[in-house]
């Protein structure tokens, strides 16, 4: 990799790591403000654009403009959409269970380790194909179209399936249905965990179009396999599935990939 990119790109790196650490320390001031550290969530698609805007900057003049643009916006359009739609959904709202448990077995110094650690890190890894991408100077190709194709796929499951679960949310519980299996809901039980995959993916395809890129590949890989079955879907899943309807839901319905419901 380093007779492909110049010592501009590894002397970037601190900074974009700079810029997670200033995200999170925000986020963490915040958190004492709020009164709960459940303010994290907003932060994760924010420490994303952080080190997207500093690679940006950092990379003047070394990658192509046309890539970098493209990845910073796709990165600015995903990273603020998934942050003010947190933030909306957990107005007023209390303290994460989550976190509430990490607070009673670790204490406030293991939540800032665990929770705040962890995520910076891995938003830091996983965005490798912004970071590499910003630098590299070949013109984008049929990949990196086919990247962007991608990431709209993603953006679309998971904008839509946060727009239609927020509409499932806000009738009466009396009136609605045990459990949402309507639109895409009814394809897979995660459509916006899938849409984040597809995003990652997406931009991926747009760095790997041009060597060194395709050797980020262990970044979209990261994100699908922390999606599909770590702290994602496989945590929320072991508190859903308490509920008779929930588990009829998940014998009928895919877990991840958007699949024809069974009947």
């Amino acid at each position: 990799m380093t007779s492909h990119l110049d010592s501009a790109f590894w002397g970037a790196l601190p900074w974009t790591a700079l810029g997670v650490v200033a995200v999170l320390a925000v986020t963490y001031l915040a958190s004492k403000v709020a009164g709960k550290h459940a303010v994290i969530d907003v932060a994760w698609g924010l420490l994303f654009c952080a080190v997207a805007v500093v690679a940006f900057v950092a990379s003047a003049g070394h990658g192509d403009d046309a890539r970098r643009w493209l990845l910073l916006v796709l990165v600015l359009v995903w990273g603020l959409r998934l942050a003010v739609h947190i933030g909306r959904r957990s107005r007023g709202a209390g303290e994460d269970p989550r976190y509430e448990e990490f607070l009673r077995d670790r204490g406030e110094l293991g939540i800032v380790a665990v929770v705040y650690g962890l995520q910076g890190v891995l938003a830091w890894v996983i965005s490798a194909p912004v970071q590499v991408g910003m630098f590299l100077d070949a013109p984008l190709g049929a990949l990196a179209y086919a990247g962007v194709a991608v990431w709209g796929i993603g953006m679309v499951f998971e904008a839509v399936g946060d727009w239609q679960l927020d509409r499932y949310k806000a009738q009466p519980k009396d009136a609605r249905p045990p459990v949402m299996d309507r639109g895409l809901w009814a394809w897979t039980r995660h459509p916006n965990y899938f849409g984040d995959a597809c995003v990652w993916v997406g931009l991926f395809l747009v760095t790997a179009d041009r060597w060194p890129g395709a050797l980020t590949v262990f970044a979209p890989a990261l994100m699908v396999y922390l999606l599909a079955f770590g702290s994602g879907k496989r945590v929320l899943e072991r508190r859903m599935s308490q509920r008779p309807a929930y588990r009829d839901y998940m014998r009928r319905t895919s877990g991840f990939l958007p699949l024809p419901p069974k009947r």
